[in-house]
Order: C-alpha cells, then structure tokens, then sequence
C-alpha cells in the first residue's frame, strides 16, 4: 500500500473552502492517506521543519493541495518550499526525498479557460516552479489535479473531481 502525504496549504481550509475543504475530507478518508492542514499547524507561519521533513519521509506520493493565490501558491506552501527542502536534506547531497512522487492538487477560481492550453495561462505553465522543484530534489513529477472555474463549480461537478482525486491518491 502506498504511503501518501497530503500537504493542505488554505487558510480557511475548514471555514471558507468548498473545493479545498473537499478534496481534503475526500483524501482523508482514504486508507494509508494522511492529511496535514498546515495553515492550522502553522498559523503564525513558524514551521516545525523536523515535523514536516519526517512527515515527508515517510510518505510515497506527497501532493501539495492548494488553491491557487494570484497565478501562484499560497505564502505558506512558499514558506514550506524555502524552509522544508533545506540544503543538505532535499538537496546539496542531501536526498530524502528523491525516488518519491509529488502530485499539485491546485484550484482556481477564474474561469476553467483561463487556465486550459489554448487559454491565456495554462496551468502547465503556471506550475513549471513546482515542477521544477520536483526535478531538483530528484522526485517523480506527477501529472497534476488542476480545477480551473472552481468558484463555479455545481455540486455534482465538485463530487465528480472528488472521485478523480480520491482515483489519483489510490493509483
């Protein structure tokens, strides 16, 4: 069974995010998925850099699951990035992470155009950084669950992308 790790990075994960706050109730119950709200870990922003670097260890598939804040993440996951992925544990010799998968679990509110291939920002270009970071550190870049129109979104059309994600943690 694989070991997954899901970094939830909303600040109203609980009280303020339809999408956000499904996708984690959906992913928290998943047998061998664990769900970390880190704006509720982290709420003055001081991360406990051992806490999540064990937590990352012993994980297969880590995703980070955000909305996306301004065609980027939201400051904590940036914060985390910086923090986490140290010199000599990610990367620089270090190699904790390396073999192990990354997934981006992103929302965004504009218009699902906006953010298609032939729209104006498509998503695989938006989340090149992540990517990126994922190539650096040696992990597994997986292709990644992106809602676009997610402010729009019927109740039928979010359970629908909850059943997808609860299919891509489980595969």
């Amino acid at each position: 069974m694989t070991n997954t790790l899901v970094l939830a990075f909303h600040p109203h994960l609980h009280d303020g995010s339809r999408v956000n706050n499904k996708l984690a109730q959906t992913a928290a119950s998943i047998d061998g998925v664990t769900v970390r709200d880190e704006y509720a870990l982290y709420p003055d922003g001081h991360i406990d850099v051992e806490a999540e670097q064990r937590a990352c260890e012993a994980a297969d598939l880590i995703v980070w699951q955000s909305p996306m804040f301004w065609y980027s993440t939201p400051p904590l996951l940036k914060a985390w990035e910086d923090q986490v992925l140290a010199y000599g544990w990610a990367y620089g010799g270090g190699h904790a992470l390396e073999g192990k998968r990354l997934m981006v679990a992103i929302s965004a509110g504009a218009d699902a155009h906006t953010y298609m291939p032939d729209g104006p920002f498509p998503f695989e270009q938006l989340l090149t950084p992540q990517r990126a970071t994922a190539w650096r550190i040696g992990m597994q870049w997986v292709e990644p669950l992106a809602i676009g129109g997610a402010m729009k979104l019927s109740d039928a059309e979010l359970d629908a992308v909850a059943r997808t994600y609860a299919q891509r943690l489980q595969a």
